[in-house]
């Protein structure tokens, strides 16, 4: 047992890290991971309007360029010579391709591609389809020096996306290189940061694993952060439950020990005597006695079992609707002849059906238990008053005798295993209110004593109504 508590709480402590480094990088790494992609996906449309801005700028340069070089020569009509730098300052050797169109006010060509698609306004730069390419397009208007009326000139220039994309992917890499960057850096930190914040919680599972099988002192909580405290306590609130249960058992051992080897002693004895007498009185004296401690060992035996039977855990629950009226009854009728042989009066007062749920056969136990108790103390000539009835949506079971009763000092230690009260003269185990008290708590009831009129004991079992 005390090996198998250890090697859990190590295997429990041990997963405990292995899955808080897990859980925490893959936190970390998820949030990263959703921040930089917001962050991709963003600086690829910040990218994108860069490369358009700087584009539509070397567009306007451009167009600007060509509509200085317009002139009016002496017959009216408007020249253009294209310079070259025009053109040239979109050579940045990626292939793009530069289309232009200078016409007039009136709409006459001038210069250029006279199909070129026009932008829906001047100076913004907009993506068109030209001659199977898509295209940049911006349009400039231009004053010119000896025109007559509205004397202006529209300057309409078209680029390729060669460079315009070339230039948007090299941001966005350049973005993408320092996020990957960040991500390796990030991830290292916060490797690091959890192998250091869980080691306190590995030297707690080394610490656990290099105690004895039979150690169960506290650990200091001091040995791990705050936040891993709590699970320390919870540890030495389990360790300090086993040793009490531990001890409980070691009691419980030690005491069913003493119990059965004192019947075990008496009909040894009474065999031999009992094999020596040659007086049949004598000798059916003696196997009479032998009967009867033969019969004492076996009820503590089955006080044994129902006990280990009540225990939290030892039985698979169950759900058994039973009438706590009918069952006192049967119980009381099964002990008539032994409380006609003492002239106890036994009476049972019930005003009709009264159920609960709960394990029967243990429910049952509990109510023999408590009867027997109260026609073995009472003495010859008393009274056993068995009542069973309802209040505030419980059933309640009160079990009254004539006997001495228990000072009110020792009714919680009555409770114990094998706890008799010093002067008893009656036999018995010291299992019956053990017995019932395990039984009702395990039915999620309580169990009271309390004095009776006139001397005496009254116990007082409340329990759940089905």
């Amino acid at each position: 047992m005390f090996s198998s508590v250890f090697s859990k709480s190590v295997a429990a402590i041990g997963r405990l890290s292995q899955s808080l480094r897990v859980q925490l990088l893959s936190l970390v790494l998820l949030t990263l991971f959703g921040a930089i992609g917001f962050n991709l996906y963003d600086s690829f449309w910040s990218a994108d309007a860069t490369a358009k801005l700087v584009t539509d700028r070397t567009l306007l340069a451009s167009a600007r360029v060509i509509a200085e070089a317009v002139r009016v020569d002496e017959g009216g009509d408007v020249q253009v010579d294209v310079p070259p730098a025009a053109l040239e300052m979109f050579d940045t050797g990626f292939g793009d391709r530069v289309f232009y169109q200078v016409i007039t006010v009136w709409g006459n060509l001038v210069s250029g591609f006279p199909d070129l698609p026009l932008p829906a306004a001047q100076r913004v730069g907009e993506d068109r389809a030209f001659h199977g390419a898509d295209v940049r397009v911006l349009m400039l208007d231009h004053p010119i020096v000896g025109l007559p009326d509205d004397g202006t000139i529209s300057v309409t220039v078209a680029v390729t996306h060669n460079s315009q994309y070339a230039m948007r992917r090299q941001l966005w890499l350049s973005d993408f290189s320092k996020q990957f960057v960040l991500v390796f850096l990030a991830s290292l930190v916060t490797i690091l940061g959890l192998q250091r914040g869980l080691a306190p919680a590995l030297r707690l599972r080394d610490a656990v694993r290099a105690r004895g099988r039979n150690r169960l002192d506290p650990l200091p909580p001091e040995m791990v952060q705050s936040e891993l405290r709590p699970l320390v306590h919870a540890l030495n609130d389990h360790m300090e439950r086993v040793q009490s249960q531990m001890a409980a058992q070691r009691r419980f051992v030690s005491n069913a020990a003493h119990q059965l080897r004192t019947p075990l002693a008496l009909i040894s004895t009474q065999a031999s005597v009992a094999a020596r007498e040659g007086d049949a009185a004598r000798r059916d004296e003696a196997l009479a006695a032998l009967g009867a401690s033969t019969r004492q060992i076996s009820r503590l035996a089955g006080q044994l079992l129902t006990l280990s039977r009540a225990e939290p855990g030892s039985r698979r629950p169950r759900g058994d609707v039973t009438d706590l009226c009918k069952a006192a009854r049967e119980i009381l009728e099964a002990h008539a002849e032994e409380a006609l042989k003492r002239n106890i009066d036994v009476g049972l007062e019930a005003d009709g059906p009264v159920t609960v749920e709960g394990d029967g056969t243990m429910l049952r136990e509990m109510l023999v238990n408590l009867i027997d108790n109260a026609i073995r103390y009472s003495g010859a000539d008393g009274r056993v008053t068995v009542s069973v009835g309802q209040s505030d949506g419980s059933a309640v079971i009160t079990v009254e005798d004539s006997g001495p009763g228990i000072p009110e000092s020792e009714r919680e230690q009555v409770f114990e295993r094998f706890y008799r009260i010093m002067g008893t003269e009656s036999e018995g185990s010291g299992l019956g209110l053990a017995i019932a008290r395990e039984v009702v708590e395990g039915a999620g009831g309580s169990v009271s004593l309390g004095d009776a009129e006139g001397g005496g004991l009254v116990v007082t079992v409340r329990l759940p109504l089905a």
